[in-house]
């Protein structure tokens, strides 16, 4: 074998060594985990959930009228349009700040 081939056929087993490093770096180390992913999820919102089948009742929702669920959406819209009042507080050293 002449130095040239024998160069190349370690450039070539060098290669296939690194491809074979990256394409490892894909391969699932948790198969077990990943088996259950999302499971702790499923099982909060399942210990959350009232009543399942809600979205099949189709009575209305008794206790507020519309006039009084209207005015309360529109003070709670206009709650974010103006920012709240700020306040004095006491500053680490005890003095009043804003004077």
């Amino acid at each position: 074998m002449s130095a040239a081939n024998t160069h190349q056929a370690r450039s070539s087993a060098v290669a296939l060594l690194a491809l074979a490093a990256l394409l490892s770096g894909c391969a699932s180390v948790t198969p077990v985990a990943d088996s259950r992913f999302g499971e702790a999820v499923r099982a909060a919102r399942v210990s959350q959930t009232l009543n399942p089948n809600a979205s099949a009742n189709r009575d209305p929702v008794k206790g507020i009228d519309g006039k009084a669920g209207a005015a309360a959406m529109e003070r709670y819209h206009d709650s974010f349009k103006t920012p709240p009042k700020t306040f004095e507080i006491l500053n680490i050293g005890g003095a009043i700040t804003g004077n």
